[in-house]
């Protein structure tokens, strides 16, 4: 066995850890040896300080010495067994379940001088101690500092720490992987020393050079599988494409009715790049909401047609996919087939359209998920687009790659602006491309708050857009009324409303089907309501250019960077927009912070930065369900260092061209063994 795998063995091989123990750890999702050691310590139990009697704490752990004075065994099975015990303060039971009367009288005899460490309660005004973590009858005994964990139900801290110490004991001492260089930085101390540092309970939340090293070892592991899965890629030849770059965008540019910004430029100079090159592009193609990113993916598309190629453009939702196919078709000439496949296609036009792609006529599909079913086979597609909340992993954006053959690029976009050190950490594994100029056409949205009281206010202004012909989004957190939480919900809004704008309101929400939601929101499209109330559901990038306000109410219980995305629904054409964030009197300081950032800046790198200094990058639009390293230590904004460190160790074994087992232990341990075998 290799010193690594013992870590990556079972819980349940260690001793004093059976069936029943095994499954309570389980459920803390701790599976491995490995997995036990990021159970961190919460802190530390002094049990060396004596406390009299008369000192007691309920709720607190606390020593004693007492006399053994008196034994109390029921006779009902269900009762606790008692000990009394005092000192010259005063008295204390000491209270044992499922504890057998002779194990009790050879911990605790009769007449004997005993110290006992446990939780102090109380119970008909009297002390006890229940189930004693620590009882002895030495003078010495008890002199200790133990680490504090998180429990659950049927684990004592005396147990748990014990097993602790015993898997410290037995780390193995695995040979460095890191270069001298990295090793110097941190002190040369090593993985084991510095894991046996991290348990230590006089080193429970602080942040020694020690945990920098496990931080670093964290972050360069997840960097460098991606870098490996970039290179992977890469290393695939396929066909260059050939094409002409400029014949066929000034036509586009006339046909949409603006200038390209510079950022944009600069994208599709890069995708050309790739795609001319005789490696397999796979590249992320992130923009703030409403900087242009559809328009750069299909200039590129039309660039692949014109190659030869089929294109595969797919969508999240059917009404996104419907936008993108009208998009396609204005801009596209009349001879280039362009078909939409939906759960709504009728099934004789779904054979046809199968059919088609397999014979190589139709040049671009554009659709859901549907695209990638087994029965759809292209003739010879050459690019794959990605679009919105497709927040893949790295196994799956692998496979993702592997699916169109080698001679299929993939262009991923993304609308969820973030920091750059969470650009590393999620696609790392993908080229970048990042849009931050918004269109000259686009205009600023304009952002302001209003008080829940004022709401009639708040109704007034939309009776103005209302009269000059506008639509207007209004965005409640829940769909139906809760007495436990006091949040206005979409429903009792919708109701309020039509109360003002008869025959005039729609309402979204989750719990419609799909079709339903589909309906009200081509009504909207088609003008036929004026105002939209919606839960969370029009976060997605549809574009409505006739919708030019949003109001979001108890604007306080959501994220910026879901505010910011949220804000984006409108400005999507050449109207005045704003955007009112309505929230309760009673507001913490946080919530004031969000506000007042979002008032300030259009710029979502900046709000998504924020967002992250406010509630961590885990929370960050659930990205912890979405392919995010399940990072135990570190932290894309609080390491920036580490992770440019990081980075720039990489550049540097790339450049060297190391061999890549060397950090076999390290990308084992840190759970990425998932996709290792496809990489050497």
């Amino acid at each position: 066995m290799k010193d690594y795998e013992y870590l990556l063995s079972d819980i349940n091989r260690l001793n004093g850890i059976g069936n029943k123990t095994s499954k309570l750890f389980k459920k803390k999702n701790i599976n491995t040896i490995f997995d036990l050691l990021w159970s961190l310590p919460q802190g530390s139990i002094d049990r060396s300080k004596i406390s009299k009697l008369n000192q007691l704490q309920i709720g607190k752990i606390q020593t004693v010495i007492v006399n053994v004075k008196k034994y109390n065994f029921p006779r009902k099975r269900n009762l606790p067994n008692r000990v009394l015990c005092d000192d010259e303060t005063g008295n204390l039971d000491c209270v044992f379940f499922n504890s057998y009367e002779g194990y009790i009288k050879k911990i605790l005899p009769l007449g004997s001088i005993v110290k006992i460490s446990g939780k102090v309660g109380l119970y008909k005004n009297k002390y006890q101690i229940t189930n004693p973590t620590y009882i002895s009858s030495d003078k010495k005994g008890i002199r200790k500092i133990d680490s504090k964990y998180s429990l659950t139900e049927g684990l004592t801290e005396k147990k748990y720490n014990k097993i602790i110490t015993d898997v410290l004991k037995n780390i193995p001492d695995l040979n460095e992987w890191h270069d001298n260089n990295i090793c110097k930085i941190f002190d040369n101390i090593s993985w084991k020393e510095s894991v046996i540092e991290l348990h230590k309970p006089q080193n429970a939340k602080k942040n020694g050079i020690f945990l920098k090293r496990l931080i670093f070892d964290e972050i360069f592991a997840a960097l460098l599988i991606s870098s490996k899965v970039r290179f992977n890629i890469h290393k695939i030849k396929k066909k260059e494409k050939k094409f002409n770059e400029n014949s066929y965008k000034e036509e586009i540019i006339n046909k949409i009715g603006f200038k390209l910004t510079n950022d944009q430029v600069k994208a599709i100079n890069d995708i050309n790049r790739d795609l001319k090159s005789n490696k397999k592009m796979f590249r992320l193609l992130q923009g703030d909401v409403g900087s242009g990113k559809t328009i750069v993916s299909l200039i590129s598309s039309l660039n692949v047609i014109n190659s030869g190629y089929q294109v595969s453009f797919m969508a999240p939702t059917e009404i996104l996919a419907q936008q993108h196919f009208m998009l396609a078709k204005k801009i596209f000439d009349n001879d280039i087939d362009i078909k939409l496949l939906t759960g709504k296609t009728e099934n004789k036009d779904k054979k046809k359209i199968i059919e088609d792609l397999r014979n190589n006529k139709i040049k671009m599909i554009i659709g859901t998920h549907s695209l990638f079913q087994e029965k759809i086979i292209y003739k010879n597609l050459g690019l794959v687009i990605i679009d919105e909340q497709h927040k893949f992993g790295v196994k799956q954006r692998k496979n993702l790659s592997d699916k169109g053959g080698k001679n299929c690029d993939v262009l991923v976009m993304s609308a969820t602006p973030i920091p750059r050190t969470m650009i590393m950490t999620i696609f790392g594994d993908m080229d970048v491309s990042i849009i931050k100029e918004k269109p000259k056409n686009r205009k600023e949205i304009k952002t302001y708050s209003k008080i829940e009281n004022n709401i009639i206010d708040v109704i007034n202004f939309v009776k103005k857009e209302v009269n000059k012909n506008n639509q207007i989004f209004w965005v409640c957190p829940l769909i139906e009324e809760s007495k436990k939480v006091d949040h206005q919900s979409s429903i009792e809004r919708y109701k309020y409303l039509n109360n003002f704008f008869e025959n005039n309101v729609g309402l979204l929400h989750g719990l419609l089907s799909k079709e339903e939601k589909n309906e009200i929101l081509k009504d909207f499209l088609n003008k036929k309501i004026k105002i939209l109330v919606s839960t969370t559901v029009i976060e997605v990038g549809i574009d409505f250019p006739n919708a030019n306000l949003i109001i979001i109410e108890n604007a306080n219980k959501f994220g910026l960077s879901q505010l910011h995305q949220l804000r984006g629904r409108v400005g999507r054409g050449d109207k005045e927009s704003s955007c009112i964030l309505v929230y309760k009197s009673s507001l913490s300081e946080n919530a004031k912070k969000r506000i007042r950032i979002l008032k300030s800046t259009n710029d979502g790198f900046k709000i998504s930065e924020e967002d992250m200094k406010l509630r961590g990058y885990g929370d960050l639009l659930g990205f912890k369900q979405s392919g995010m390293p399940n990072f135990r230590l570190a932290d894309p904004i609080l390491n920036e260092n580490l992770f440019l460190l990081a980075e720039k160790e990489i550049k540097r074994i790339k450049l060297n061209d190391e061999n890549f087992s060397k950090y076999m232990p390290l990308l084992k341990l840190y759970d990425r063994a998932d996709i290792l075998s496809d990489l050497v």
